[in-house]
């Protein structure tokens, strides 16, 4: 307890905002079994004041110093007890692949033993909305590591040269101590260096970045993020360690995510059947947006459930097939709320298709 006492008194004294609330955040954690009083107060402490959304400023001549390109910061950091614990809704063969990276990183000294490397890099590749940024978060929280996120639009700069210059300082900072380093949309520093249409810059920033996957220390994680994977330059897609693939929801995972955003929202819950139709094909990012929205409007009197509901339903039924226009307003009529009158006015078929269908016995399941 000495040596920590003296280590928190020089993170202090050095002004390292953002090592010291780290490194108390370790200790908070370290004595939770030990002496939970001391873990709660310690962990209190973190929360007397907001964190910093960027890291502290470096003196000039530093390695960091020029973390900064103008008033923009290339790097946004978040701590550890800052981020988002709650698992995403994963699915089974994304999990699996997410879990073992993970069980790498904890396992890293198991594997050295073994002449092994644990996996340093990953990249993620799916459209937008799919959980890429929110798995890198993720990740950091469960590794207990503070997440630099970059902010490509500070590295790009209008000055000859210097955006090289923000990315090498922005990635030395991210090497100085153990942290996940996540690059969201790498395609925009990463393009293919074969593309005529670009400048001699940002083929300099592709090479920046194969150097730094080739030298990126086992201590850190870097992960990186793409909606383009076949703009990304081949050499520095062959170095990532890991590739994950993400995908929009369906199935069961869909199910789960209409449940999980639904809440405690009993009303809406009955609807869910009719939820799996009408968000089917879409991102998880943009589901979620809109049964909050429902949500909202229905904590706050804006109309009643079936209204509620009726007006999304309205909006999406008509980019459905006949087939699926058909299923949904099955799934309306099944939850006991919506007459066949008001399905057939909300998705375009006739209530004799309903009628038949459901004499028929078609829709059970959907039902």
């Amino acid at each position: 307890m000495r040596e920590e006492l003296v280590h928190v008194s020089r993170l202090a004294a050095a002004g390292a905002d953002a090592d010291l609330r780290l490194y108390v955040s370790r200790l908070a954690r370290r004595y939770r079994s030990k002496d939970p009083s001391l873990s709660q107060e310690l962990a209190a402490s973190l929360k007397e004041r907001p964190a910093r959304a960027r890291p502290e400023r470096f003196a000039p001549g530093t390695a960091a110093a020029a973390v900064e390109d103008g008033s923009l910061a290339v790097l946004r950091t978040t701590l550890p007890e800052d981020l988002n614990l709650e698992p995403p809704v994963f699915a089974p063969e994304l999990e699996t692949q997410l879990r073992r990276l993970l069980l790498e990183r904890h396992r890293a000294a198991d594997l050295a033993r073994h002449g092994l490397r644990a996996a340093s890099s990953a990249v993620f590749v799916g459209p937008p909305g799919v959980g890429k940024t929110r798995s890198a978060r993720w990740i950091a929280a469960e590794l207990g590591l503070p997440l630099h996120s970059l902010d490509l639009t500070a590295v790009m700069s209008s000055r000859l040269g210097q955006s090289g210059a923000n990315l090498r300082s922005a990635l030395d900072r991210a090497k100085a101590e153990p942290s996940v380093l996540f690059l969201d949309e790498v395609d925009a520093i990463a393009k293919r260096r074969d593309d005529e249409g670009d400048v001699g810059e940002l083929k300099r920033l592709v090479t920046i970045m194969l150097q730094e996957l080739d030298e990126w220390p086992s201590t850190s994680l870097l992960l990186a993020a793409t909606n383009h994977p076949a703009i990304v330059d081949p050499a520095l897609w062959r170095r990532f360690d890991v590739r994950v693939t993400f995908t929009v929801p369906d199935g069961q995972v869909l199910s789960k995510a209409i449940q999980r955003f639904l809440g405690d929202d009993a009303d809406l819950a009955q609807y869910a059947g009719v939820f799996n139709s009408v968000f089917a094909g879409e991102s998880f990012s943009e589901i979620e947006r809109s049964l909050l929205t429902m949500r909202k409007a229905h904590i706050l009197g804006d109309g009643d459930t079936q209204s509620i509901v009726a007006e999304v339903v309205a909006e999406r039924a008509r980019a459905l097939s006949r087939d699926e226009r058909v299923l949904l307003a099955s799934a309306l009529t099944g939850a006991g709320k919506i007459s066949q009158r008001r399905a057939s006015e909300l998705v375009g078929v006739s209530r004799d298709t309903i009628r038949k269908h459901a004499k028929d016995g078609a829709f059970a399941g959907a039902n």
